[in-house]
Formats: C-alpha cells, sequence, structure tokens
C-alpha cells in the first residue's frame, strides 16, 4: 500500500481541468481546415510539377511557404486546445504509443521538418533537384498526417458518428479540396488552360466525392443505432439544420456547379469563386460534423 501511495504521487497531471458541454469546438474545427490546405497544397503542387513541370515551376516556393504557415495555425490550434499547452513537450517525453496524438505530432514533426528543409533548399540554394526529392518524401508523410485526425475520432469510440473508413475518405478528401482551392486561387492566370483544367477537375471530384459520403452518412446512418438517429436529429430539423446546409451547398454543391460551367464553356474565371466558396464550406462543414455527436448525453 505505501509503494502505491508514493507511486501516485509520482503521476504526472497532464490535463487537469474541467470539460466543458462540447469538448471539441471551434478549435478543433480551425485544426482540421488549416491541416487540409497545408497537406493538400503539397499534395497538389506534386501533382503538377510532375504533369505540368515546365508551366509550374514558380510554384515550388509559394506551395511550401503556404504548407508551412497553414501546418503552423493547425498545430497552434492543436496545442492551445490541450489547455494545459504549456505540458505539450509531454507528448514527446512520455509518449502513449497507441494514443493517435502521440503518433499525430510525431509525424507532424517530421513534416514540419520536411517542409523547412524544401523551403531551404529553393529559397537559400536554389536547388530545384534537391526540392523535389524532398516534395516526395514529404508527399508520404502528408497521408498520415492528414488522416491521424480521422483516427482520433474514431478513438472516441462513443460517438457514434465517427467511424474510422468514412472519416478517412473525408480527411483525404478535404485535402484535396482544399488543396486545389487553395492552388487556383495562388496560380490565377498564371497558369495555362491545361492546368487550371486539371485543377477544376481535382476540385470537382472531391467535392462530389465528400458530398455522397456526407449525404450517405445523412441517409443510411439513422439505420445503424440508435444513437446515429438521435445524433442527425440535429440535421434534419435540428439546431444545426441550417448550418449544415450552408456547409455541404458552399463547400461541395457549388463548387461542383461552377467547376461544370467552366469545363463546358472552356472558362475558368468562375473557378476562384469556386475555390473561395470551397474553402469556406469546408469549415462550416468540418465543425457541423464535428460538433453534433457531442451533444448526447453520454449516458
Amino acid at each position: 500500500m505505501a509503494h502505491e501511495m508514493i507511486a501516485a504521487t509520482n503521476a504526472i497531471v497532464t490535463l487537469d481541468v474541467a470539460l466543458p458541454g462540447i469538448v471539441w469546438g471551434w478549435i478543433i474545427t480551425m485544426n482540421m481546415w488549416a491541416k487540409s490546405i497545408g497537406t493538400g497544397i503539397i499534395f497538389l503542387g506534386f501533382y503538377l510539377l510532375k504533369k505540368h513541370p515546365e508551366q509550374t515551376g514558380f510554384i515550388r516556393f509559394p506551395v511550401v511557404a503556404i504548407s508551412i504557415v497553414f501546418i503552423h495555425i493547425f498545430l497552434f490550434f492543436t496545442v492551445i486546445d490541450l489547455h494545459q499547452m504549456f505540458r505539450f513537450w509531454h507528448i514527446f517525453f512520455y509518449p502513449h504509443l497507441t494514443s493517435a496524438i502521440t503518433i499525430g505530432a510525431w509525424m507532424a514533426t517530421g513534416f514540419v521538418g520536411l517542409l523547412l528543409g524544401m523551403a531551404y533548399f529553393i529559397y537559400v540554394k536554389k536547388d530545384e533537384a534537391m526540392y523535389d526529392k524532398l516534395l516526395g518524401w514529404t508527399v508520404l508523410l502528408a497521408v498520415p498526417v492528414t488522416l491521424y485526425t480521422a483516427g482520433l475520432m474514431a478513438q472516441s469510440t462513443a460517438r457514434e458518428l465517427w467511424q474510422m473508413p468514412t472519416e478517412s475518405a473525408q480527411m483525404i478528401l478535404a485535402a484535396l479540396l482544399a488543396g486545389s482551392a487553395t492552388m487556383i486561387l495562388l496560380g490565377g492566370n498564371k497558369f495555362s488552360d491545361a492546368v487550371k483544367k486539371d485543377l477544376a477537375i481535382v476540385l470537382g471530384l472531391a467535392a462530389a466525392a465528400a458530398f455522397i459520403l456526407y449525404m450517405a452518412e445523412l441517409i443510411f446512418g439513422a439505420m445503424k443505432a440508435e444513437e446515429v438517429a438521435a445524433v442527425l436529429h440535429y440535421i434534419k430539423g435540428g439546431e444545426y439544420t441550417i448550418m449544415f446546409w450552408i456547409g455541404q451547398v458552399m463547400a461541395f454543391i457549388v463548387p461542383m456547379i461552377l467547376v461544370c460551367l467552366s469545363l463546358k464553356n472552356q472558362s475558368y474565371y468562375l473557378l476562384k469563386i469556386a475555390a473561395v466558396s470551397a474553402l469556406i464550406g469546408l469549415w462550416v462543414s468540418k465543425h457541423v460534423w464535428l460538433v453534433i455527436p457531442q451533444l448526447l448525453p453520454m449516458s
């Protein structure tokens, strides 16, 4: 007994704070939204530099700069959500190897290291070959960095609506949506019509696939469990109905329509509007899907 009491006094308390009604709110929404841009711009940068190297060489530094900024926004909101933010280093020195937070922190750190290396070689050394080599490894690491939030949500097993397979797909689609939208705004009229067409297709397909997944959860989710039916009530005529549909329309429906119009008419001026709508709508969609499962009591 004495040994157990002594051991207990050596426990390290990391999150000794009261939990609010909604544990994950807009801070985590900012976390996911910024991460989607930070990883998505890397995905699209890699794709364009491989397929259109002569026309897209100018994007190398802007791509890595944007990714660095938004990944650090993601990390900032991650740390402040810990409440005890000055203890975040415990994640590295007292790791819990089955926690998605621990694994995600390590992967994000490696991702940032590669980004800084890319920035060094393109801005200081002017070494495009080394930049491109690092970009390949950065893309590989961007995948688990994008997916780790889905794993974290899936570990919250009491929240029936957060299922790992669909959340993983939504994280990748969000990165492609945000990455293509950001690239459209970045390139503007500097891109050729062929590049704009590729970005439009990625944006439109990502929006369509994400919308289909959301609708599948909305329509068929209520058949899975009693808890899901209760959660979906907040979408079907509940307090978050308007916000949910604003997000769906702005993030997915508007971009799909504008992409179709731009491809049909071979006129790409509508893509900027689609890009802005997608980025705003993605934040709203992520926020609603994050909040509504937390509105149910745990008992």
